[in-house]
């Protein structure tokens, strides 16, 4: 390959169908070149979460299959190039761009548009993007967006206020655990719910009581909460109800469409749909992270070339915090 063929191109891997890990292909792709608003990251570290996964796999909550079909694609996904979250380094920017210049280090977020499992990925100036904080590596800055925003988002719809009671479904995951982290910065009373195995580094991060679901069922406890957090689809609106206060607030962030469009039973109600993806919340969680109030959990790093395993890892609902995948020289 040239030297010009080189600089001009890059490798990505894309999800060529929809099914198992083995659809994903590293291919050799055409480098982005930025527009006057873009910026290009040479990407050191990229998230593996649990959407990468579930728009390869096409695993969606109860309802939203054919939406996603048509959302994302109907035979294959039409963004080839999946990964949703990066933190690397600016190689270039738009005329426009006066933020961030070349050479400097940075976390983004594509969201829906993806685009981050490849040497390079392009952003606009104006989509979530922030400078990396010193004290993060690439791989602990990378594993912050997916969880955290998702976290922020629904605690702040929420409207979660010192000493009320949250109960986190999901405590160990990407979101579960900034959850768990952001609620108690916040002055919450943090029940967190997991397995026996992840308890003691779950009330390392701060809950105040983990419930071991292997063990206990919250549902039949006698206990109620100003908010109960469903990070991973395991329960519902209406079996939650008796759990919940007055005033209560369920927080839908991986149920069915059904779950989503809940109506709301007294003075309890059900919070779903999308979490918004702002800058302002992004440079929230760094400063965060920064000031050592929300710390980066991170499963395992895998190599780029390793990415479908990666894939076939987060499949497995065992991931502790979060998953990425390493840059290495092009």
């Amino acid at each position: 390959m040239s030297s010009v063929a080189t600089v001009n191109t890059m490798r990505a891997w894309a999800c060529t169908a929809y099914g198992s890990p083995a659809v994903l292909q590293l291919r050799t792709l055409p480098r982005p070149t930025p527009g006057p608003n873009d910026v290009l990251i040479r990407m050191h570290a990229a998230s593996v979460s649990s959407a990468d996964m579930r728009v390869r796999a096409q695993k969606l909550p109860r309802g939203f299959g054919l939406l996603g079909r048509l959302a994302f694609g109907i035979t294959r996904p039409r963004q080839p190039v999946l990964g949703t979250d990066v933190a690397g380094v600016v190689e270039a920017v738009g005329r426009g761009v006066t933020r961030f210049a070349p050479g400097d280090a940075v976390v983004g977020v594509a969201g829906v548009t993806m685009g981050c499992h490849a040497d390079y990925c392009l952003l606009p100036a104006t989509r979530p993007l922030v400078h990396k904080p010193a004290r993060l590596s690439f791989a602990d800055a990378a594993s912050l967006p997916f969880g955290g925003l998702a976290a922020l988002h629904f605690l702040n719809k929420a409207e979660v206020l010192v000493g009320e009671s949250v109960l986190v479904i999901g405590a160990s995951g990407a979101v579960g655990n900034a959850l768990v982290q952001l609620a108690v910065h916040r002055g919450a009373q943090v029940t967190a719910v997991c397995s026996g195995a992840n308890a003691a580094w779950v009330k390392a991060l701060g809950a105040h009581e983990v419930i071991d679901y292997t063990q206990r069922d919250f549902i039949e406890s006698s206990q109620r909460w100003d908010v109960i957090a469903d990070t991973v689809g395991a329960s519902s609106f209406a079996a939650c109800l008796p759990r919940l206060h007055e005033h209560g607030r369920y927080l839908c962030i991986a149920g069915s469409l059904a779950q989503v469009l809940a109506r709301p039973r007294g003075t309890r109600r059900s919070i779903g749909g999308p979490a918004a993806e702002r800058p302002q919340d992004l440079q929230t969680l760094m400063d965060l992270a920064e000031s050592g109030a929300l710390r980066p959990v991170l499963d395992c790093a895998y190599a780029f070339a390793d990415l479908p395993a990666a894939h076939a890892y987060v499949e497995t609902g065992r991931k502790r915090g979060a998953v990425v995948v390493l840059g290495s020289p092009v």
